[in-house]
């Protein structure tokens, strides 16, 4: 055995006579620290992360400010590793700066797409793109952040409204609740393509009904309704709060009258089209859409409104002549027969 495996007097190891290069004492010792270290920041990166847990387990404030210390600990965890390994493998300095040359060589050649993604990440969190919890169209994929990682965004996937069914990738529910699907996007998409952020720093967004009325019917009592539904159903200012109307104001120069539930008419070949637009959270769409067309549609069967709709009249058919060949394809006389039009007359 000691002439398969031996240690020389200057500290070198050989196996099989071999001398194996870059092993020797001191390379073990720092290979048992750095091991002994590693394991370490890992049990006390946990021990940090169910701390967080304990402490900022309910609402939704908390769940950001939880969001936020996982990033601090996997950030300092992730420096004090770096920190620990140069200090352990490269104690001279003449060393460490030739090393480094060849690891920036390196990950600028073989992983560019990687570090890409890793600078995305601080982009993200220091130019405040989004956050965990928020809802955001990304890399054509719309939905809400469940997690984000040094070089991945994961997303709870959600459906589209009618008017984006054409938009890739297809949909099957046609709302915005969620698919089941959860997708995984890199941070580099971020200088690629535009982020659209639902809920941050506005917790609102404007939606839209269009609701199409009879030339006939009281189109005034139509608007009237749909008014009153929206009011009831929707966003008030009172529930935005007044630090939210200001900002608001100040930021993106809105009028609070813009605020406000609003009717719009248009004029087409078939009947009035009345669009309502409101504002709403970002959450709960599909629900709120519901009970104001449940609403809306009582109110008009009380009024005796109806809903507008296309409809086709056919007013005859030409003539059609009909000749039978006979049972054997013979020559007998063609025969003509009678057929009754759309309107029961008979040709």
């Amino acid at each position: 055995m000691s002439q398969l495996f031996q240690i020389a007097s200057d500290g070198t190891v050989h196996l099989f006579g071999v001398r194996l290069v870059g092993v020797n004492q001191i390379t073990a010792r720092k290979l048992l620290l750095t091991l002994c270290f590693i394991a370490a920041i890992f049990v006390l990166s946990r021990i940090l992360r169910a701390l967080s847990g304990i402490f900022f387990k309910y609402g939704t404030r908390n769940q950001r400010i939880d969001f936020w210390v996982r990033q601090a600990i996997s950030l300092a965890m992730t420096i004090a590793i770096v920190v620990g390994l140069v200090s352990v493998w490269f104690d001279n300095p003449q060393r460490l700066g030739t090393a480094f040359g060849f690891v920036t060589a390196g990950l600028a050649f073989a992983l560019q797409k990687v570090v890409t993604a890793i600078a995305a990440y601080f982009v993200i969190l220091r130019g405040k793109t989004f956050n965990v919890g928020d809802r955001i169209r990304m890399a054509g994929v719309r939905g809400d952040v469940i997690a984000l990682g040094f070089i991945q965004t994961t997303i709870m996937e959600m459906g589209e409204p009618p008017a984006e069914q054409g938009d890739p990738p297809a949909m099957w529910v046609r709302s915005r609740q969620y698919t089941g699907r959860i997708v995984t996007i890199t941070n580099d998409k971020i200088f690629d393509d535009p982020v659209y952020n639902y809920s941050r720093e506005f917790p609102f967004i404007w939606e839209e009904m269009n609701i199409p009325i009879s030339y006939k019917d009281d189109r005034g009592r139509a608007e009237q309704i749909i008014i009153d539904v929206a009011e009831r159903h929707t966003v008030k200012q009172t529930e935005m709060g007044e630090d939210v109307l200001r900002e608001m104001e100040k930021r993106y120069f809105m009028q609070r009258s813009e605020m406000k539930p609003r009717v719009y008419w248009r004029i087409t070949d078939n009947w009035i089209e009345m669009t309502v637009r409101f504002i709403t959270k970002t959450h709960g769409i599909r629900e709120l859409k519901d009970a104001m067309s449940r609403d809306i549609l009582k109110a008009f069967d009380e009024a005796g409104i109806g809903i507008a709709s296309g409809t086709y009249e056919v007013v005859g058919f030409p003539p059609v002549k009909v000749e039978w060949a006979g049972p054997n394809g013979g020559g007998s006389a063609p025969q003509r027969r009678d057929i009754p039009d759309a309107v029961g007359r008979r040709q």
